[in-house]
């Protein structure tokens, strides 16, 4: 049975595979082990910065200069056909712009959320080209307001960073618990039996 806030995405052109409690972890397994991958490596390096300073100065040199090309090369190791990436209604990255399909997952998500039915767990779609994506939330907690925060809490010194390295900056004024964004598992059709 899926969940009401993720209803609507069939409506909206995707067609929902699995979504909440209903994820059959053997088929997604593979994906959420990709997911997992890079959340691990980048929530790793995250941690290791804020430790060091609690500032948060740090975390946004690391994400200025390195998370991207982490992002590549764990990529580079996945299997033809699939690829990882972050991605958020309000990035700071435009790198990391999302596109149509990912934009109506998230929505979807913020809603839940306003709802009270949110649940943190994985969902799956099928886009229009006919790939498989698996999308799993990430939530603001309160280490992430050191750097997406509400601008006027923000230490000056990140601000200036993020400012100078992200000038159109989408990524501050976020609370605790609202949706900061997702990790996305994309694998392309027939990228299984390409392997």
């Amino acid at each position: 049975m899926i969940k009401k806030g993720l209803v609507g995405m069939a409506v909206l052109g995707l067609s929902v595979l699995y979504a909440s409690g209903d994820i059959s972890h053997k088929e997604l397994s593979e994906e959420v082990g990709y997911i997992k991958t890079l959340g691990k490596e980048l929530k790793g390096e995250m941690k290791k910065r804020m430790k060091d300073d609690p500032t948060g100065l740090q975390a946004a040199y690391f994400c200025a200069k390195s998370a991207h090309d982490i992002t590549k090369k764990i990529n580079a190791a996945f299997p033809k056909g699939v690829r990882v990436y972050r991605t958020a209604l309000k990035y700071r990255n435009p790198d990391n712009r999302p596109d149509a399909t990912d934009k109506e997952v998230m929505e979807k998500m913020v809603e839940a959320l306003r709802n009270g039915n949110f649940e943190k767990r994985a969902v799956a779609v099928k886009t229009k080209n006919g790939a498989r994506r698996v999308y799993m939330p990430l939530l603001t907690g309160k280490t992430c307001l050191k750097c997406h925060g509400e601008i006027e809490k923000i230490d000056p010194k990140v601000k200036e960073t993020i400012a100078k390295k992200y000038p159109e900056d989408k990524a501050t004024g976020f609370k605790e618990g609202e949706l900061r964004g997702v990790i996305v598992a994309e694998m392309k059709s027939g990228s299984k039996e390409e392997r």
